[in-house]
């Protein structure tokens, strides 16, 4: 627990600070709610006098993250990481993973790679056969961290929305119940404050048929009366007993369709959630706000606003491995012009070409053409906007656009030729953004996105189409 001298410390050094007013300690799941208000209670005995910041927790929203990925998980449990376990690959997960692939003499890319997951493996089955019989209480003396390093999702959502986070996080193996642990932990952001801004932190750990016999608990710790985000990190699937029930007693279920491994298949499955019902939210859709934004923009001037109509050729280029951009980029445009899909197909070779037949209101037919552009590096997000062009085949119709990104997108746009006679501008996309920024965003905007929810509807008539 955080002591007075350690309060001082944090709200007096330079460098902003995390607080850790319980660093995570394991309890029975039937104890989490009495931890939680021990921890208060302990921390008001500190803060209450006035002298020191007051702790304000969760009073905002309930946010619950299933987790599927083991690597936080396996760092934390060996010690390489000491933030809370809440999935995001922010610079102290990155920082642990060097740490750790340093230890094993492994290259140090910061990257989760099989071999490094293995050696995490082999090594908490051998400690926990020399610590049989042991247990190991909670260290207090590493509670403060330094925000350079970051704790991931309290540091991006806290500081503006003080909030429960729940992470469940299921394991492989035998079947031995669930276990838990609480934390608390405040970011300090401004010198002098009065307030910390805190997050509650409850991880649940155990297979998936045991976090099942207790999706009941967790919408119990879910807090009344506030709004309830579920960040499902995994495939939604309808069938999934616990995330039907979590997705049924959430306000928005949060998805990011850039880790899709069968796009189309499932943007078709989570059109089929939505219709349902269950209000989703898509980070990958925040990604390709500044291409509808500027997209928008290029028409605003009224010698191009009525030319707007005339666009009957469409070309999208994007990273090859996930084409979710791009086909939410064409359901945007269409529902916004009205465009009708009417055909779809797929053409083999290096570009992986889609070609999509709409038809506006005016009967004009528009001839839409995808292609997956291979690229060196990636990133962390896969199938990111690369360029798109926008034509027509009235040559008189000023509606000629091509838009790219930095990476220099617009030498194959610019290769078809005409793109002298339109309008050339750059993108600045966010794929550089950093997922718990765009959660962060996502948690305070809340509610349905009608825009989105439209353009997915285009999406899935296209989709079907293929089917057909």
């Amino acid at each position: 627990m955080i002591t007075k001298d350690e309060v001082k410390m944090v709200t007096t050094t330079k460098a902003p600070a995390i607080v850790s007013l319980q660093a995570p300690k394991d309890i029975s799941i039937d104890h989490i709610e009495s931890e939680l208000s021990k921890i208060w209670d302990s921390y008001r005995d500190v803060g209450g006098n006035g002298d020191y910041p007051v702790a304000i927790r969760a009073t905002t929203f309930t946010f619950v993250v299933y987790e599927p990925e083991e690597t936080q998980q396996l760092l934390a449990t060996l010690g390489f990481y000491t933030g809370p376990v809440d999935g995001i690959l922010g610079p102290a997960t990155v920082q642990a993973i060097r740490a750790a692939q340093k230890a094993y003499g492994l290259p140090r890319s910061g990257k989760a790679t099989d071999e490094l997951i293995l050696h995490l493996r082999e090594d908490l089955a051998r400690k926990s056969l020399q610590n049989q019989g042991t247990s190991e209480s909670s260290s207090p003396r590493n509670n403060t961290l330094n925000a350079s390093s970051g704790s991931g999702l309290a540091d991006a959502i806290a500081t503006a929305n003080p909030c429960r986070i729940i992470a469940l996080c299921p394991t492989a193996g035998e079947d031995t119940g669930v276990q838990a642990q609480v934390s608390a932990y405040c970011p300090v952001n401004k010198r002098g404050s009065t307030t910390l801004t805190c997050c509650e932190y409850i991880t649940l750990r155990g297979t998936e048929s045991a976090l099942e016999r207790v999706s009941g608990l967790v919408t119990e710790l879910m807090i009344n009366d506030l709004p309830r985000f579920l960040w499902w990190k995994a495939t939604p699937d309808s069938n999934h007993a616990l995330f039907k029930r979590l997705a049924n007693s959430s306000t928005s279920v949060i998805i990011d369709s850039s880790c899709f491994g069968e796009p189309e298949t499932e943007l078709l499955n989570i059109s089929a959630l939505m219709e349902q019902g269950i209000p989703i939210a898509d980070l990958n859709w925040q990604r390709i706000a500044p291409w509808l934004e500027l997209t928008a923009a290029t028409f605003d001037p009224p010698e191009r606003r009525a030319s707007v109509r005339e666009i009957d050729r469409v070309t999208i280029d994007y990273e090859t491995g996930n084409s979710t951009q791009a086909f939410m980029y064409l359901g945007w445009l269409a529902s916004r012009l009205q465009w009708h899909p009417v055909s779809y197909k797929l053409e083999e070779g290096d570009y992986q070409i889609k070609r999509v037949q709409l038809v506006g209101p005016d009967h004009r037919r528009v001839d839409v053409e995808l292609a997956a552009i291979p690229v060196a590096d990636s990133g962390d997000v896969i199938g990111d906007l690369i360029a798109l062009r926008l034509d027509s085949t009235n040559e008189k119709a000023a509606c000629k656009t091509v838009l790219c990104s930095e990476t220099g997108g617009c030498m194959r746009m610019e290769s078809h030729g005409g793109a002298q006679s339109g309008l050339v501008q750059q993108v600045t996309p966010l794929f550089d953004q950093q997922t718990e920024q765009l959660l962060s965003q996502q948690l305070q905007r809340g509610g349905r996105d009608m825009l989105y929810e439209e353009s997915l509807a285009i999406v899935t008539q296209i989709l079907k189409l293929k089917l057909s």
